[in-house]
């Protein structure tokens, strides 16, 4: 039913899988000449012009997965994404810079150098250029249902991956399959990255523990095959989701084992990841904490703030 483009991003991931159905575009990619040009090719051989596209899906607001869904809506196309998503990808600026900020002041309570924090959360502004914002004119919320081709896909919410994820299932060719962004990827397990509070001066989202309990609720939904946002499908989504959890726990027992006194998360990315350069230190700390925070719900480690800085210990 969806064909694949394959679309290049200046991003480490490489390429994006864009999917096209009838008139409707599940993750555009990135705002580039190059990416646009790729998806005008993909377009095209559909017999399509860019003003023959109807609508929009965007399973979560990546600049790699969003950022073209500007030039189309221009086009006459709609958008549908998430209500949390559809906030951030109309602000998608003033979103970084609430990042920026409270990532800032959160990086040295984990115990890096105010230098070595701001360098970190400078970062992506890399990413502005790519990701213009845009309006959302569907907010699909859970169980939502639309149509594509004469099939209906239902969304469901994920946790994991970034705010506001949804994953798409609906039944084609006899599978019962699903459009799951970068929640499920075939041959990297996904970043579970950090995110601030929902609402300033609310309480952080313990991003890991909720991911493995999105897993193990999608693991039993029986899908039989997964469209990822990058790779190839996922022809065995039950299985590659066991994989996925298994490396989750492995990473936590690790973590677990770490945690032998006082520590504090800085320490703990770097006895997991070697010479970790600061480019790629906001995935190593949303690991260590992560992990972290799967085992503070279990009650294996407590956490106390000592001086300027947050430690963990054993319970």
């Amino acid at each position: 039913m969806f064909t694949r483009i394959r679309v290049p991003t200046p991003f480490q991931i490489g390429r994006v899988n864009t999917y096209l159905a009838g008139r409707t575009i599940v993750d555009p990619g990135p705002d580039s000449e190059e990416a646009w040009a790729a998806l005008l090719d993909g377009i095209n051989a559909a017999g399509l012009a860019p003003e023959d596209i109807e609508q929009v899906v965007v399973t979560h607001p990546h600049p790699d997965h969003f950022g073209l869904a500007r030039r189309l809506r221009k086009e006459g196309a709609r958008v549908l994404a998430s209500p949390q998503a559809a906030d951030i990808m109309a602000e998608f600026e003033n979103r970084l810079h609430y990042e920026q900020s409270y990532f800032t002041s959160f990086f040295e309570r984990c115990g890096l150098s105010a230098e070595s924090a701001e360098t970190v959360t400078n970062l992506p502004e890399a990413f502005l250029p790519f990701a213009p914002e845009v309006q959302t004119d569907r907010r699909l919320s859970s169980g939502d249902r639309f149509t594509v081709v004469e099939t209906t896909l239902t969304a469901d919410p994920v946790e994991g991956h970034a705010p506001g994820e949804l994953v798409f299932g609906y039944d084609a060719d006899g599978q019962h399959r699903a459009l799951v962004g970068d929640n499920v990827l075939g041959n990297i397990t996904p970043n579970p990255f950090l995110q601030p509070p929902a609402d300033r001066g609310g309480e952080r989202p313990r991003v890991l523990p909720a991911y493995n309990d999105s897993l193990r609720r999608l693991r039993e939904q029986s899908y039989d095959r997964f469209l990822p946002g990058h790779g190839n499908d996922v022809t065995a989504p039950a299985e590659r989701i066991d994989e996925i959890l298994d490396a989750h726990e492995q990473r936590t027992e690790t973590v677990r084992e770490l945690v032998d006194g006082p520590v504090v998360p800085v320490e703990i990315m770097h006895q997991l990841f070697d010479d970790l350069p600061l480019t790629e230190q906001f995935s190593g700390l949303s690991e260590a904490v992560g992990h972290l925070d799967v085992l503070e719900a279990r009650g294996e480690v407590t956490q106390r703030p000592s001086g300027d800085v947050v430690v963990y210990e054993p319970t």
